[in-house]
Formats: C-alpha cells, sequence, structure tokens
C-alpha cells in the first residue's frame, strides 16, 4: 500500500461526503414535488406527458395501486426489450448486420436490464447493434434506476406522513426523477466522456493500422451516452465486454474518478434525502456513517490484500502487489477502490476482472453484494435495503430495553418486522439455493473454467451477483448457456421485485400510523450506538448466513494460496 493510493481514497470518501447533502436536497424537492431551476425549461415537458397519459400527479396511490402500477410499467419493458433484442437483425441502426438475439440470451438481458442489474452474458460490440444499445438497454438504464428512485420516495413517505391512505404517485415520481435528474446529469456528463475520449458516434467501427503494419477493426457507437447513465443509475452494463476497463469507456484517471463518484451519488444524497423527509437530518447521517464505515472497511481489506500479492509467485521471484486482470493506467488502488464500490453500490461495473483478484480480495466485493448491497447501494434500492434492516436493528433493541421498538416516530410492530424479515430473507434464499444447484447439476458444473474453490466461488459470484441485482462477475464462468441464462435471469427478478412488494407493504403501514413522540425511554437511532447497532445487524446477519459458502470457496482459496497449492 501507498501514501498515494491511500490518498486517492481519501479524496474520494471527502468528495462523496461534500457532495451528499446538494445532491440530498435536490432529491428533496423532487420528494416534495417543489419547483426547481430546471422547472422553467422542462416543466412543460412535464405537463405535456401528464395531459398525453391521462396521469393527475397529484391522485395519491396506497400501496397495492402503486406496487401494480410499477410492476406493470416494468413487465412491459420487459417484453418490449425482449422483442426489440429478437427483431434485432431486421431493424435499422445495425451497422455491424448483427442478427438477432438468441432466446435464451434475449430472455436473460431483457431481464437484467429491467432489473438494474445489467448482467451480460455477451460482449456488446459484437452482439448488439447501434439501435439495441440505445433503445433496449440504454433506456432501461434511466427507466429502471428512476423505479429505485420512486420506490425509495415511497418509503420515506412512510416514514415522513401521519394517518395517510397513500405514499405517492408511482408515475409522477418517475417522472420528475427521469426528467429533473437523471436526464440533465447524463447530459452533462456525456459531454465530459466525450470531451475526455469516450467516442459517441453512430458508426459502427473503423479500420486503422496500427504502427506494427496490423490492419485493425475498431468497434465503435454511441458510448459516452451510456457510460454516463450506466453509472449515475448504477447499472454497469457496458457497451463493450471489457466494461470500464476499456479506453473508450474509461480512458483516463479522471474518467476513473468520475465514474466511481458518480455511482455513489444519488446513493449517498437520497440518505440526506431521508433525513429531511422524517424531519431530522441526523437520522440521515447516521445511516451514510454506517454505509461509509462498511464501506471503509472493505475498501481497506481489498487494497491491503491486492497489494500484498500472491505468495505463490513470490516464491518463484516475481515480486509486488497482484497486477493481475488491472489496467495499467489504474494500477492497484485505483482498481481496488473501484472494485469495492461497484459492489457496495449495485453497479456491476468494472475497471478490472475481479476473477484475477487474490482469494480475499475478490472475496469483499462478494461479501458486499451478500449483505443486500446495503453499504451504499442502488439507487433507491440501497437505502431502502438499509432502511429494512434498520427495522430490524430496532426490533433488537426494543427487545433489550424491553419497549415497543420505535424508529423516527412509527412504531415497529410485528407486521413490519415479519415483512421486513422476509424481504432480507429473499436474497440468501435464492443466492444459496441456486448455487447448490449450479454445484451439482451437469449444467452448472460445465460453465466455471476454474477448478476446486474458486471454481465454486465463480458459480456463487454469480448468483450472488444477480440475486443482489449488481452484474459484476468474476468472468471465469461460461454463463452465455441456456442453463445460466434462464437461472440467472429468474434470479434477477425475484432479486429485485420480491423484495419490492415487502418493502411497499410496510411503507403502507407506516404511513397510516400516527407519530409517536420520542420520550426519555426512546430508543436513541442518531448517535454513534446507533450506528455500531446498525452496522452489526448487517454484518452479522450477512456473516451468519454466508460464512459457510465463503468458506468453501474464497476461504478454502486462500488458505490454499497461502500453503501454495494450485488446481
Amino acid at each position: 500500500m501507498t501514501i498515494q493510493g491511500w490518498t486517492l481514497i481519501l479524496l474520494f470518501v471527502a468528495m462523496v461526503l461534500m457532495l451528499a447533502k446538494p445532491v440530498g436536497l435536490w432529491l428533496f424537492a423532487l420528494y416534495e414535488g417543489r419547483r426547481t431551476p430546471l422547472h422553467a425549461l422542462l416543466g412543460p415537458v412535464e405537463r405535456g406527458f401528464y395531459r398525453l397519459s391521462g396521469i393527475d400527479p397529484t391522485q395519491e396511490q396506497g400501496w397495492r395501486r402503486y406496487a401494480v402500477h410499477m410492476l406493470i410499467f416494468n413487465a412491459v419493458l420487459l417484453l418490449a426489450t425482449y422483442g426489440l433484442l429478437r427483431l434485432q437483425g431486421v431493424l435499422p441502426l445495425n451497422p455491424q448486420g448483427f442478427g438477432a438475439v438468441s432466446e435464451p440470451l434475449a430472455f436473460n438481458t431483457a431481464i437484467s436490464f429491467a432489473a438494474n442489474t445489467n448482467w451480460q452474458s455477451y460482449a456488446g460490440e459484437s452482439t448488439m447493434s447501434n439501435l439495441s444499445q440505445m433503445l433496449a438497454l440504454t433506456i432501461h438504464n434511466f427507466l429502471s434506476a428512476a423505479t429505485g428512485i420512486a420506490l425509495a420516495f415511497a418509503l420515506f413517505r412512510g416514514f415522513a406522513r401521519r394517518s395517510a391512505t397513500g405514499i405517492g404517485n408511482f408515475w409522477a415520481d418517475m417522472t420528475r426523477v427521469t426528467l429533473y435528474l437523471l436526464l440533465p446529469l447524463s447530459v452533462v456528463l456525456a459531454l465530459f466522456y466525450i470531451a475526455s475520449g469516450v467516442p459517441q458516434t453512430l458508426a459502427g467501427s473503423i479500420d486503422v493500422t496500427t504502427l506494427e503494419g496490423v490492419r485493425q477493426t475498431i468497434a465503435l457507437g454511441p458510448v459516452a451516452s451510456q457510460e454516463a447513465i450506466k453509472m449515475l443509475g448504477t447499472n454497469g452494463g457496458g457497451f463493450f465486454n471489457a466494461n470500464s476497463a476499456h479506453p473508450f469507456e474509461n480512458p483516463t484517471a479522471l474518467t476513473n474518478l468520475v465514474q466511481m463518484l458518480s455511482i455513489f451519488l444519488i446513493g449517498t444524497g437520497l440518505t440526506y434525502t431521508f433525513g429531511k423527509a422524517v424531519g431530522n437530518v441526523r437520522q440521515g447521517w447516521a445511516i451514510l456513517a454506517a454505509m461509509m464505515t462498511l464501506f471503509l472497511i472493505g475498501v481497506t481489506i481489498t487494497y491491503w490484500q491486492e497489494a500484498a500479492g500472491n505468495p505463490i509467485l513470490h516464491g518463484l521471484g516475481v515480486a509486488g502487489g497482484n497486477m493481475e486482470g488491472k489496467e495499467l493506467r489504474f494500477g492497484i488502488a485505483a482498481s481496488a477502490l473501484f472494485s469495492v464500490v461497484t459492489t457496495a453500490a449495485s453497479c456491476g461495473a468494472v475497471n478490472a476482472m475481479h476473477d484475477s483478484f487474490t482469494a480475499i480480495g475478490g472475496m469483499i466485493p462478494l461479501f458486499n453484494m451478500q449483505l443486500g448491497e446495503v453499504v451504499i447501494g442502488g439507487v433507491g434500492a440501497g437505502i431502502y435495503g438499509f432502511l429494512l434492516f434498520a427495522i430490524l436493528a430496532v426490533f433488537v433493541a426494543g427487545l433489550m430495553v424491553g419497549r415497543t421498538p420505535e424508529y423516527v416516530g412509527k412504531k415497529i410492530e410485528a407486521r413490519e418486522v415479519k415483512l421486513a424479515v422476509l424481504a432480507i430473507a429473499i436474497l440468501p434464499l435464492i443466492i444459496l439455493g441456486f448455487t447448490a444447484v449450479a454445484s451439482v447439476l451437469p449444467a452448472g458444473l460445465a460453465g466455471p473454467l476454474n477448478k476446486g474453490p474458486h471454481g465454486f466461488s465463480e458459480i456463487l459470484y454469480a448468483f450472488t451477483s444477480a440475486v443482489a441485482n449488481n452484474g459484476s462477475a468474476f468472468a471465469g464462468l461460461s454463463a452465455n448457456t441456456p442453463f445460466y441464462n434462464g437461472m440467472l435471469g429468474v434470479a434477477m427478478w425475484i432479486g429485485r421485485f420480491f423484495i419490492i412488494v415487502p418493502m411497499l407493504a410496510i411503507a403502507g403501514g407506516l404511513a397510516a400510523k400516527r407519530h409517536t413522540p420520542e420520550t426519555a425511554g426512546s430508543f436513541p437511532t442518531t448517535g454513534p450506538l446507533w450506528t455500531g447497532l446498525l452496522i452489526g445487524i448487517v454484518l452479522v446477519v450477512g456473516g451468519l448466513t454466508f460464512l459457510p459458502s465463503l468458506a468453501l470457496g474464497p476461504i478454502a482459496d486462500h488458505l490454499a494460496m497461502v500453503r501454495g497449492q494450485l488446481f
């Protein structure tokens, strides 16, 4: 580890914390439906959309109606994407002449982008036309991210409102988030990427001759626009197979820093928005403190392991840290930081190959996802996932002090606890269940390219990434098969929407409750004790659930590496 590496990490953390409040204030204005400076320009567009679609943005929806509209909207988008990918060969803006995407791959990809997972069992530059990249995939990057933020707003209203029957209007939330947040920020970021050397063109490729005299065909396309929302919306789906390790997606150290900041920008801002929504910004800062503590622990371990390198290579006389699978222009520190950022949030973009990390260095990104990606999490999904753990934490605190648990003025009763446990339990049930199936069936065992515990880690990582809606991969798994396309597609859908429905039920129940003022006997939920309890609950639930599988995978892999054993 170096001073320069730690300077980058601490600079990144400082910038994230500085941006949390201004972004949170902007989000709070959208949460309340208040006018912003962009309304003068985009207000007519918003009102025109409502008139054309017959939507009354002031009409409140109960949690069931909110959930039904959200599910129908995402199901229609999924079917439209599947159809477009299957018809790709006869549609325009296909300069490379790519044919239709196969049925299993189209099924997997449609679910992947609808669920904000962006798992890619394909190489974008050799599979997807420009139309598919823009219309099928990039549009999903906007709308799946907007869905997550809208759902977070709904849960915030559950905590903030008193004796209410509604939790907002899904269509109004989606429209405002897309129009006044995601779209303008994406335009700014896309222009920055274009100025930094990222292509933005409808051309399919260009033929060049290298300095060595070799003729090459270099893929091009509308990369910058996809790159902007890919990071901002914690989507992660790359235009190219190498994702942000590709110089056309991530050309410089500055673009690398901006991409990492983009991944955390909205997630950290939403913590401040939550504090404003419930009338106590310290509540938001307490959640952010817990998130950043978990994040720094993960970065420290990953950077330490990657900087230490591989003892087997050291024994062969190759000194230094582990540079396998990393770009020289970023190095170990920036690669380790990026890996933890992208898996702490449900982004999945990568600037290095996680399969090539050391065993413990690769375990941290895996464990980040197994925690439910609540460290910062996906846009919206991270904060509402963390609030589920907060409900569990106040329940535990209530048991310890012998009082009915309360959180931000709302009594947490049996219904909320049961629904929170149900939502939290979905993730380990599907991850471990599907991993077990893939680890014994011939079709599943045909996927890993490595033997022993590392091969098991590749399977475990794939289903963890799918259910946690992350989308990153160990990249040593041959996943473009009917078995994995089907299994991972189902896992992604369950991981996204089977958590959302119980969460919205909690929001509806909380909104109907009265506010309970704090008393001397109330458990404080803003100080270091509360932050520590939150961290403890998240780690205990994740550790108890996944430690056996981690022992079979990365921990066993690490012990073998220390002994000098190869598989």
